[in-house]
């Protein structure tokens, strides 16, 4: 996350970074080895502490979201469910599973996802305020299946969407006018781009396997097509992929030939990221091939090509990568299994060429 504050890199870098334990009070009761689990986001915290670079950052405390900040993107009635569901007895929470898509609850889950949704909104504003260059917010449960009123995918509030939302509607006085949520998650953000559907104040961009809509979250919310709507025509970008296995140079390429290109014209005004990392390599889930020089690459293209002010903790990247296989991204992601992902050239591969050209007439706005 970072914002265009036009001023000149220096050394001293903000950086903000958030964590907290009651976030880890979310977990899957009915299977302990469930790819979102606590040990996801304790791993994080673990190695950052461990390297040193909780050392160089600003640590903030984690806060509960309100509610009203909440009802910007979600139905009372979804707000209310979350809220009350961890007071629930386990009979009446298990009948309420069934009604919803890769959903669990358990008696830590509302504090959870208010703490999520608070978390991210503390780091936005602090960067939106100049307090920070840039911040990561280590959260759980994840946000970005969630919609207006249904809980999905692991996600129960969607917490890119109520900052998103804060900063526009909310704290008009910041003067950010315009966001781009990059959703490089292996999954398409579903409920974020229905969100922002209509609002050209956001461009929404995301790459995630499709494959005709057969990969979850399933349907055609995630095809190339799906611009958009109304003043929002053009400002909702995706980036299907039609199988497995895409790898770094897949991803970068999408990088220098899409995004970079419409989102410098778009010129936000700060930049959110959907940090999923099940399209790293050795994922059993995702099935791609990212490794974490891929993923560095990624974010220094947003930093260096989007906005030349973005903070970094390192003078430079690695020049190369000493491991194929890196095992705290894996960690992270409670990779329960060795197996490598096939490094293998589909034929059948597509890569959607979405021009700045077309942004433009898509929009009518420069």
């Amino acid at each position: 996350m970072g914002v265009n504050t036009n001023i000149e890199e220096s050394r001293d870098r903000r950086v903000g970074l958030i964590y907290d334990e009651g976030m880890c009070k979310h977990s899957c009761t009915d299977d302990n080895r469930h790819p979102e689990s606590p040990n996801r986001i304790r791993a994080i915290w673990k190695k950052l502490q461990y390297s040193g670079v909780t050392n160089r950052c600003l640590i903030l405390n984690a806060k509960e979201a309100r509610d009203k900040d909440i009802e910007l993107v979600h139905t009372k009635g979804h707000i209310n469910l979350i809220k009350q569901i961890s007071s629930e007895k386990f009979s009446r929470r298990k009948r309420t599973l069934e009604e919803f898509n890769s959903i669990y609850f358990n008696e830590g889950s509302s504090e959870a996802a208010y703490l999520a949704a608070g978390s991210v909104i503390e780091v936005a504003e602090k960067v939106a305020e100049g307090e920070l260059d840039s911040a990561f917010a280590i959260v759980r449960p994840p946000g970005h299946h969630a919609e207006e009123d249904e809980p999905m995918g692991f996600c129960l509030f969607n917490n890119v969407g109520i900052a998103t939302s804060y900063l526009l509607d909310e704290r008009v006085d910041l003067g950010i006018k315009k966001i781009l949520i990059v959703d490089w998650d292996v999954h398409h953000g579903n409920g974020t781009q229905k969100m922002f559907w209509k609002d050209p104040r956001v461009l929404f961009f995301s790459v995630h396997r499709h494959e005709s809509g057969s990969f979850y979250p399933d349907g055609e919310d995630g095809s190339h097509v799906m611009i958009g709507e109304g003043p929002g025509a053009g400002y909702n970008i995706n980036v299907p992929w039609e199988n497995a296995g895409c790898d770094d140079a897949d991803y970068l390429a999408v990088w220098d030939n899409i995004l970079v290109p419409i989102a410098k014209e778009f010129c936000p005004d700060l930049i959110m990221i959907s940090a999923g990392f099940d399209a790293a390599i050795g994922d059993p889930l995702g099935e791609c091939c990212v490794t974490p020089y891929g993923y560095s690459m990624m974010l220094h293209k947003v930093r260096d090509e989007l906005s030349a002010f973005w903070p970094t903790l390192a003078e430079k990247l690695p020049k190369k990568v000493t491991m194929k296989r890196n095992p705290y991204i894996q960690e992270a992601m409670l990779v329960q299994t060795r197996s490598q992902c096939k490094q293998e050239v589909s034929s059948g591969r597509k890569i959607v060429r979405w021009t700045t050209k077309h942004f433009s007439n898509t929009t009518g706005e420069q």
